[in-house]
């Protein structure tokens, strides 16, 4: 039995998993955008282009690197595989069946490893010694630390309600009601503040095209851009672990649990396919002007209810 355990964890083998994962979503939103725009997608490798994110990671891995000149060529070199490497340690933070892997701060690992994500998009394009791609490690910084300090307000609420650090827990309270019909302006704030974190349309300004030549990896090519795309979507893949887990009912341990996260991360390539991006001082402002006061009221109204219950039960 012992071995069988074994074999069985090995075959779902958590990094592998989501790096085919990752590649497979590349291949969705290729196909949904294709047809969103009335065209087709991919469709010529392998059957109905069932092979063309191996295709194109092959294409990526093979090609030349570019070292710019002027570049400090460390940092530079080093960046997207330390971007990578935290978009893979933060998968730890979700407690799988296959590994019985779950500790009681899962929830402080999580908020820990991605507030450092912030040092990797700044090193790159500093790094890069060029303008626009130290324009946009700058946007992306200050982006990300104001969404930062909304996803924690908001998931305090969620906190206050479960009263525990630790992801699992969401799937003990959850058994009757699933909390986005307790808190659904708020599980409402947390996807648009997820779109922002992982700098996704309507709010990719780091890799703002039309202003930025594609932001802060700009000067990355082949092996580099590789890295960097697949961080992003490692990132998309784990938000959409974390909504299904916190508000839309946590049975991980039920294959219902996998074909929500695959309905959440469709949701993230439809905004991409429909909304246009949005400015930059609308996007300060809905963080610091909207959701700051309206998740601390939440939070009030919540700690408020919680100590009733309290008070009720014991």
């Amino acid at each position: 039995m012992k071995g069988n355990h074994s074999n069985q964890a090995d075959f779902f083998n958590p990094s592998r998993s989501f790096l085919i994962s990752v590649a497979y979503m590349v291949l969705l939103e290729r196909k949904v955008l294709g047809y969103i725009q009335i065209r087709k997608g991919p469709n010529k490798v392998g059957f109905m282009g069932i092979l063309q994110p191996f295709s194109d990671a092959i294409k990526l891995f093979v090609k030349e690197q570019m070292n710019p000149l002027m570049s400090n060529f460390l940092i530079y070199y080093f960046s997207p595989i330390f971007n990578l490497f935290l978009s893979l340690v933060i998968w730890l933070a979700i407690p799988f069946y296959f590994y019985n892997f779950s500790f009681i701060f899962s929830i402080l690992f999580f908020f820990s490893v991605s507030s450092l994500g912030v040092y990797s998009i700044m090193l790159s394009g500093w790094s890069s010694n060029s303008n626009y791609s130290l324009l946009g490690s700058l946007r992306s910084v200050a982006q990300t630390i104001s969404y930062e300090v909304s996803m924690f307000l908001i998931l305090l609420s969620f906190l206050i309600l479960v009263y525990s650090l630790n992801f699992s827990m969401f799937y003990f309270y959850q058994k009757f009601i699933w909390l986005i019909f307790l808190t659904f302006p708020l599980s409402l704030m947390w996807f648009v503040s997820s779109l922002a974190e992982t700098n996704r349309t309507p709010f990719d300004f780091a890799e703002g095209e039309s202003e930025l030549v594609s932001g802060f990896n700009v000067e990355y090519s082949g092996g580099g851009f590789a890295l960097i795309m697949l961080a992003e979507y490692s990132n998309i893949l784990f938000m959409s672990f974390i909504m299904v887990m916190i508000f839309l009912g946590g049975d991980i341990y039920s294959w219902m649990y996998f074909l929500k996260v695959s309905m959440m991360a469709f949701l993230w390539i439809w905004i991409r396919g429909t909304l246009p991006r949005f400015r930059y001082d609308k996007l300060m402002y809905l963080s610091w002007n909207i959701y700051l006061p309206v998740s601390l009221n939440f939070l009030l109204f919540y700690l408020g209810l919680k100590s009733i219950y309290l008070v009720f039960i014991f």
